[in-house]
C-alpha cells in the first residue's frame, strides 16, 4: 500500500498536467466502464484542471455497468466543472460488424477484443478533434503482470497514469479521492463478454494472488510455497509469458548498416 495517498495523487495530477503542457495537449478524455480503475483515472485527470471529457461507451452494456458509468460521470460533473462527458452507443456498430465478419471468426474472445477496439476507435475519434490526449486505465498488473488487455483496444492509449500502481493501490487511492461506494465495491470485470465474468473468474485468482505472484516473481523467496501459491505463480507466469507481444515495443526488422548507403 502507498505510505502517502496524498503525495501520491499530487505526483499524479503534476505528471498529468506537465505532459500536456510539454506536448501541447488542450486536454484530456478518458473511456469510464464502471470499473475502478476507469474511475480513479478519471479523477485525477478531472484533477488537473484541464478539459477533461469522460465517454461513456456502451456496446450491449449489463445494465449494473452502465449504471455505475453514469452515476460516476454525475459525481465527476458536481466536483469538477472542467468535465465534460459524451456518451456513444456503439452497440450497432458490433451488430454490422457480426452482420459482415464471417462467422467462424466471430469467437468469443475476438468479439471481446473487437469491442475494446472499437471503444478505442471512438475515444480518437474524439481526442483528434479537441486536441486531447487518450488517457489509459490499466493498472501495473494488467500492463506489466498479465498483460491482461486488449492489443490496440484499451491497449491502445497515449498515456498510462495508473500503470505503476498495484490494485490494492488503485483502490486505496479511489476511496481516497471519495469514489462512488458503487464502484468501489463492485467486483472488477472487462465487460467485454456477455453476462460480464468477473475478472477473477476469467483469471483464476484474485488480484490479490497476482500481486503477490508479481512480487515473488521479482524477489522469490526460500521460504516452501502452500499449493495454492504454486497454482497462482503458474497462472501468473503463464499469462506474463503468453501476453509478453503486447507489453514489449513492436519487433522492428532492422536491415544491416552497411546495405544503407
Amino acid at each position: 500500500m502507498l505510505k502517502y495517498p496524498d503525495k501520491a495523487v499530487e505526483y499524479i495530477v503534476n505528471w498529468l498536467k506537465e505532459y500536456a503542457v510539454k506536448n501541447k495537449a488542450k486536454g484530456f478524455v478518458v473511456g469510464v466502464s464502471g470499473g475502478i480503475d476507469s474511475a480513479l483515472t478519471s479523477t485525477v485527470s478531472a484533477l488537473t484542471g484541464f478539459p477533461t471529457l469522460v465517454l461513456n461507451m456502451p456496446i450491449l452494456q449489463a445494465s449494473p455497468e452502465y449504471q455505475r458509468s453514469c452515476e460516476h460521470i454525475l459525481w465527476l460533473k458536481s466536483k469538477f466543472p472542467n468535465v465534460s462527458s459524451a456518451e456513444v452507443d456503439m452497440s450497432s456498430v458490433l451488430a454490422e460488424y457480426m452482420r459482415v465478419l464471417p462467422k467462424e471468426i466471430q469467437t468469443a474472445h475476438n468479439m471481446a477484443n473487437l469491442r475494446s477496439r472499437l471503444r478505442m476507435v471512438c475515444l480518437y475519434a474524439f481526442a483528434g478533434h479537441y486536441g486531447y490526449l487518450v488517457v489509459g486505465t490499466g493498472n501495473k498488473i494488467e500492463d506489466f503482470g498479465i498483460g491482461f488487455f486488449t492489443k490496440y483496444g484499451d491497449g491502445g492509449v497515449d498515456i498510462s497514469p495508473i500503470a505503476d500502481l498495484m490494485k490494492s493501490e488503485v483502490y486505496q487511492l479511489a476511496k481516497h479521492l471519495g469514489v462512488p461506494q458503487s464502484i468501489i465495491q463492485a467486483k472488477p470485470t472487462d465487460g467485454l463478454f456477455e453476462g460480464s465474468p468477473t475478472d477473477e473468474e476469467k483469471i483464476g485468482a484474485t488480484y490479490d494472488e497476482l500481486e503477490w505472484a508479481m512480487k515473488y516473481t521479482q524477489h522469490p523467496t526460500n521460504e516452501p510455497l502452500t499449493e495454492r501459491q504454486k497454482q497462482v505463480l503458474k497462472i501468473y507466469q503463464d499469462r506474463h509469458s503468453a501476453n509478453l507481444h503486447k507489453m514489449n515495443p513492436i519487433p522492428v526488422c532492422i536491415l544491416p548498416e552497411e546495405w544503407k548507403e
